[in-house]
C-alpha cells in the first residue's frame, strides 16, 4: 500500500497554521480513567491515559478515548503543533459515541509536554513519526483510520501513503499498510522540508481533507484571501478514483473560532460549522472505515460545489 516553507515556520503549523496497568513488549501502560458528561447521550466517552515507549526508550503519553458500547474501530489522531489531544474533544466525542476508539499521542512539540524544550526544529517531525509507529505496534495487526489536524493532518496523510520527506536518519517506512482511510483537517500546504505537492499525490487510501475560507495561517499559507486553498493541495494532487473528498466550510478558520486546538484563539466558536464537519467525517468513517455502502452513498449524495458546505469528490 500501502510554497515554499522554512524550518523556522515549522513550529507554526497549527498555532499559526487499560483501564489497568499492563506490561507489553515495547512499553508500560499507566492508566487513569476519566468519565465525563457528554453532549451525545448515553455513550459518554471514557478517557484512559497510558504510556508507551519508543524504540529509543522515550516515553510517549497516550490519550485513549472509548465508550461503554462495543468498539467498531480505531482512530489514531495526531494533534496540531503546540496543541494537545484534549483540545479536540468536540471532534472526538461524536466519533467515540458511535463506537470508535480514539488513540492520540501527546507529541513533544505540545506546550503541555514536560520536555518540549529539548526538541527543536525538525526533531518534532521525527518524534511524531516515532509516536505513530509505537501506536501501530501497540495495536498489533488491527487496521485503523489515521486522522489529524494541521501538522497532525500531515502525519495522517503520511501514514496513508503520501510521500513526505523522511527526517535525517529515519530509515523506517513512513506509511503504514494498516491504514484504511485518512481524515485530515487543515493539513499544511507543501513545505519543502516536509512534503511536496508530488508527495501528496502519492496518497494511497480514501481520504477526507477539510479546510475553511478563513483558514489562513501566517507563515504557512499564502496571506491572500485565497490562501486557504493551500490546505486543499493534498486533495487536488491526489489521483482521481480513490474515494478522495475535499471539504470547504464557509467562514471557518484554522481553529473553528477556538473550538479546537487552541482555546485562546479569537471566537466566537464556529460550532455549527464544526458540527457539519463532524457529521460528514462520521459518514466518511462509516463508509470508508467500516465499509458501509449506505454511508458511502449518503456521502456522495452530499457532494456539491456550492458553499457554505462544499463537498468535493473524485
Amino acid at each position: 500500500m500501502n510554497s515554499n516553507g522554512k524550518t523556522g515556520n515549522f513550529s507554526k503549523l497549527s498555532l499559526a497554521m487499560t483501564r489497568r496497568a499492563a506490561l507489553v513488549g515495547f512499553g508500560t501502560m499507566a492508566t487513569a480513567a476519566v468519565a465525563h458528561k457528554s453532549r451525545f447521550g448515553q455513550s459518554a466517552p471514557i478517557l484512559t491515559k497510558m504510556t508507551l515507549t519508543a524504540d529509543n526508550g522515550r516515553e510517549i503519553a497516550i490519550f485513549d478515548w472509548s465508550s461503554s458500547r462495543c468498539t467498531v474501530g480505531t482512530i489514531f489522531f495526531s494533534h496540531g503543533a503546540g496543541s494537545s489531544p484534549d483540545k479536540y474533544t468536540r471532534l472526538f466525542e461524536p466519533w467515540v459515541s458511535q463506537g470508535w476508539r480514539v488513540l492520540a499521542p501527546l507529541h513533544v512539540d505540545s506546550r503541555d509536554h514536560p520536555e518540549t524544550a529539548k526538541y527543536t526544529g525538525l526533531a518534532s517531525w521525527t518524534t511524531r513519526l516515532e509516536d505513530m509507529r509505537a501506536l501501530s505496534a501497540y495495536l498489533g495487526g488491527e487496521h485503523y483510520v489515521a486522522a489529524g489536524h494541521s501538522y497532525g493532518g500531515l502525519v495522517a496523510l503520511t501514514l496513508g501513503g503520501a510521500k513526505s520527506i523522511p527526517p535525517q536518519g529515519f530509515d523506517d517506512p513512513l506509511d503504514d499498510d494498516k491504514v484504511q482511510a485518512v481524515l485530515a483537517f487543515s493539513p499544511p500546504a507543501p513545505i519543502p522540508v516536509l512534503v511536496t505537492r508530488e508527495g501528496y499525490a502519492e496518497l494511497s487510501v480514501p481520504a477526507l481533507i477539510q479546510t475553511g475560507t478563513l483558514d489562513i495561517v501566517p507563515g504557512i499559507t499564502d496571506d491572500s484571501k485565497d490562501g486557504w486553498k493551500g490546505h486543499l493541495v493534498p486533495y487536488d494532487a491526489a489521483a482521481a478514483g480513490g474515494h478522495r473528498y475535499g471539504l470547504v466550510l464557509a467562514g471557518v478558520d484554522h481553529y473553528f473560532g477556538g473550538a479546537i486546538c487552541d482555546y485562546d484563539k479569537a471566537g466566537p466558536p464556529q460550532l455549527a460549522q464544526l458540527d457539519a464537519a463532524v457529521s460528514l467525517s462520521s459518514l466518511f468513517l462509516r463508509g470508508h472505515g467500516l465499509g458501509q455502502n449506505g454511508a458511502r452513498k449518503s456521502l456522495e449524495e452530499r457532494t456539491t460545489d456550492q458553499l457554505p458546505i462544499r463537498l468535493l469528490s473524485k
